[in-house]
């Protein structure tokens, strides 16, 4: 068995026949939270009326912070340094801003698997292939939700996070979804405790030492897609 073989996942979150590809949507601009909130709302809705197909919506953000439902408030060390928004997904406090490829995952479960925890380590296979392109092995944690990477450079069981995932459903269809670190100001994640976690740290592809830029990540990010959740087709903004 080769090392690719061995080191991506083999995992399948496809579509029931007949429906319709995922569109994938790119935002070359910075977008305000409020703004993507309120998009992904409306977007959801209309999914779930049958209105509109199944959504991915790249962008970046502004720098800020999040909190989701399970955050503690003691983990936001700096709550002046950028704007904190509370947020109805799962998970704890996350860091956005430039340089860092926010996803907004817009999926109709009842199409694929009424699984949430199939759909998370669905998410999950789809960084880890992802990051095995660069021939970077993620891995997952049973205690702690994300894609890790370890850091023998920096001792002993070292690891930094790579990547967070934060869901939501709605009637079964899902939004919020994944943050992957190409190139964000690693420095600006010490504002909070990343997910609750204090005893590992952060990095990014380019801290890894692969200079890729966004729009190369992005290209293997739609092909590891595929993979998983089956055909896209790309938005006509």
């Amino acid at each position: 068995m080769s090392p690719v073989e061995r080191d991506t996942i083999s995992f399948s979150f496809l579509p029931i026949s007949g429906t319709e590809p995922v569109e994938w949507r790119i935002s070359d601009d910075l977008v305000d939270y409020e703004t993507a909130l309120l998009e992904m709302d409306e977007r959801v809705k209309r999914i779930i009326s049958g209105e509109a197909s199944e959504l991915v919506w790249l962008l970046e953000h502004p720098p800020l912070y999040t909190a989701g439902t399970s955050s503690n408030d003691t983990d936001l060390v700096a709550p002046d340094r950028f704007p904190v928004y509370r947020t109805g997904r799962g998970g704890q406090h996350t860091y956005h801003g430039p340089g860092q490829r926010v996803a907004y995952v817009l999926l109709d479960l009842k199409k694929r698997q009424q699984d949430v925890r199939a759909f998370v380590s669905a998410l999950e296979a789809w960084l880890i292939n992802t990051l095995w392109h660069y021939h970077i092995r993620g891995e997952r944690r049973e205690d702690r939700v994300g894609v890790w990477v370890r850091r023998p450079d920096r001792g002993h069981d070292v690891e930094d996070k790579i990547a967070a995932i934060g869901i939501r459903l709605r009637k079964w269809v899902s939004f919020h979804g994944i943050s992957f670190n190409v190139e964000p100001e690693l420095e600006h994640f010490s504002g909070i405790v990343p997910c609750g976690v204090t005893e590992h740290g952060v990095t990014s592809l380019v801290d890894l030492g692969i200079p890729v830029t966004m729009a190369e990540n992005d290209s293997v990010l739609r092909a590891e897609f595929e993979k998983i959740f089956g055909p896209v087709t790309q938005a006509q903004d």
